[in-house]
């Protein structure tokens, strides 16, 4: 399946704020058909790469294209399902997307699976929002703006402010996410070379999410990683009050590379002023 719209100027950070209630009630309706598709039944393949492709993926991604296509018909879209045809650069703002993040966690009947879906604009995740279906949990962000999380309840969906919370004083131990199916040896040594680490291992975006409310003090991915995984994330920590750089310690930035949106290697830290680079 593929899927692209063409690029669009920058979105001031007032425009973004008034896209944020429908772009999130846009990924409540996503995770909502990932809901519905019985994950006993659906059929699977595989993409080049040789990652899992479901129905759900495809049904999530409808809903967001036709969405975004009626809220903000004047901004470019990249979607994980139409990259045979989506090539940086990429200026201005544009919608990124993965309709179902965590793809191997949903086929193996675990919760940990998201939406995600950034507006990057000037190459820096804008608004980021992941919902995780399963969890009845959505986290949403607008970069210098904040960030909350909502949770579903009988009558709806409430809200409340999240911020990502200092490191830990030297000697103290501190808790990393770690990857439940993309594990690799670089990252490992990582978090090997600093004492005190607890980690913490799940699936998909939840890592970042969790990052932003608090939960973790570090997230590093030292492998190559798509920006559509990573960008709703990054707006989101970034709006809570964390960083998120590349290996050497510089800021990232997305539908800029010459690589098909590859982020060789990130680090997202709560606390934005400790550094292990």
């Amino acid at each position: 399946m593929s899927r692209e719209s063409p690029p669009s100027g920058p979105i001031t950070a007032e425009n973004a704020a008034a896209l944020m209630e429908p772009l999130t009630e846009l990924v409540r309706q996503a995770g909502l058909a990932l809901l519905g598709v019985d994950r006993r039944a659906m059929s699977t393949g595989s993409k080049v790469d040789g990652s899992p492709v479901t129905e759900a993926d495809h049904a999530a991604d409808r809903i967001i294209a036709d969405g975004l296509a009626r809220l903000a018909p004047g901004i470019g879209t990249v979607s994980e399902e139409c990259t045979p045809r989506a090539k940086p650069p990429r200026n201005g703002s544009f919608f990124l997307i993965d309709p179902l993040d965590g793809t191997r966690e949903f086929v193996a009947g675990r919760d940990e699976f998201t939406v995600n879906l950034a507006l990057v604009t000037n190459g820096t995740p804008q608004l980021g929002i992941i919902g995780a279906p399963a969890l009845g949990m959505i986290w949403r962000g607008l970069a210098g703006h904040g960030a909350e999380r909502l949770v579903s309840s009988g009558v709806g969906m409430g809200a409340e402010p999240i911020h990502t919370r200092r490191f830990p004083h030297s000697g103290q131990s501190f808790v990393a996410a770690v990857s439940r199916s993309h594990a690799d040896p670089r990252t490992q040594a990582f978090i090997d070379g600093r004492p005190g680490a607890v980690r913490q291992v799940m699936g998909s975006s939840l890592k970042f999410a969790r990052l932003a409310e608090g939960a973790l003090d570090i997230y590093p991915r030292l492998a190559p990683t798509h920006e559509w995984d990573i960008a709703a994330g990054c707006a989101l920590v970034t709006a809570a009050g964390g960083r998120i750089t590349d290996e050497k310690g510089a800021d990232l930035q997305f539908g800029k590379s010459a690589n098909d949106f590859i982020v060789p290697a990130f680090i997202a830290w709560g606390d934005p002023l400790v550094e292990w680079i």
